[in-house]
């Protein structure tokens, strides 16, 4: 009688190890899906960063009296560029954000700029970026709900405390008039 008691005592404790270590393995798997979605939009961020040099450069031949406009979205890079954190990355990407949306709408006053293929190229490969960051964001934004929603729920938040895993930030734009759409215009 106690050999079957310690036999079934073993095979329960062997269960609950198995699952213990299949919530773990679950949990790592999450969270280093969290972090390579993290990196696609670092990917994304760093091609806009590499870009706007050249259209800056592009610009100012044309844009002599636009100095301040022209040094806002040179130091909103760079502030972008420095960011450590998700909340920081999403804070320096906005105030980036509104710089070149006031840079696009500056350029509209130069007709012989928006003409200039070589802008015009650069603008465009800017607008795909935005939208490979837009997509980007998304994808690690439902990453993060997903592994957020794992460590908080029952019973894998008890796996989840014991081992500290920890809730991570969502990538959100936090100024409303960067929610909106800019108006970004190619030509005419």
């Amino acid at each position: 009688m106690f050999m079957k008691i310690f036999l079934l005592l073993i095979v329960a404790v062997a269960l609950l190890i198995m699952f213990v270590i299949g919530i773990y393995n679950s949990l790592v798997g999450l969270r280093n899906r969290v972090a390579n979605a993290w990196s696609q939009i670092n990917v994304q961020l760093k091609r806009r960063h590499d870009l706007i040099p050249n259209l800056i450069e592009t610009a100012k031949g044309y844009m002599q009296h636009e100095r301040g406009t022209l040094e806002a979205v040179t130091n909103a890079r760079s502030q972008a560029m420095g960011a450590k954190s998700v909340a920081e990355s999403a804070k320096a990407e906005g105030m980036l954000g509104r710089a070149l949306s006031k840079f696009l709408v500056t350029v509209e006053a130069y007709p012989d700029l928006k003409a200039n293929q070589n802008f015009l190229a650069l603008q465009e490969e800017l607008a795909s970026t935005e939208n490979k960051i837009a997509f980007s964001r998304q994808a690690y934004n439902d990453e993060v709900l997903f592994y957020n929603n794992k460590i908080q729920m029952f019973p894998s938040n008890v796996v989840a405390g014991m081992f500290s895993f920890a809730k991570r930030d969502f990538f959100e734009i936090e100024d409303s008039a960067e929610k909106s759409v800019p108006k970004v215009s190619f030509g005419n």
